[in-house]
């Protein structure tokens, strides 16, 4: 266990393409500020932490949308496509905005509010 949160952290970070500084952000607000190096790797141990367990929620949900627009195909292509978009759609990944709260997870797809 303990090495696959290590190595999910290091795929994280390489993905992200890490910064070993400080780093300036946007607020929502449109104010910068400045993280710190522990709060950056905070945030991103807590974004990939939060996609595992968020993850497979989300696999459930969409499989259970997939089926239900199966279910739905023979009477209207276009429910059916609605369906698997929201069920499907969203977000998939918790991410270091998302643990700051300056964005929201989208748990339903579809269109933006």
């Amino acid at each position: 266990m303990r090495a696959s949160l290590v190595a999910a952290l290091f795929l994280y970070l390489v993905a992200h393409g890490a910064n070993l500084g400080s780093a300036q952000t946007t607020n929502v607000s449109g104010t910068a500020s400045v993280q710190s190096t522990p709060e950056q790797v905070g945030y991103g141990v807590a974004s990939v932490l939060g996609t595992l367990a968020y993850a497979p929620f989300k696999a459930v949900f969409c499989i259970l949308g997939g089926l239900g627009s199966l279910v739905t195909l023979p009477f209207s292509t276009e429910a059916a496509g609605k369906i698997a978009g929201a069920s499907c759609g969203g977000s998939w990944v918790i991410t270091p905005d998302v643990v700051r709260g300056e964005e929201p997870v989208r748990f339903v797809g579809g269109s933006r509010p």
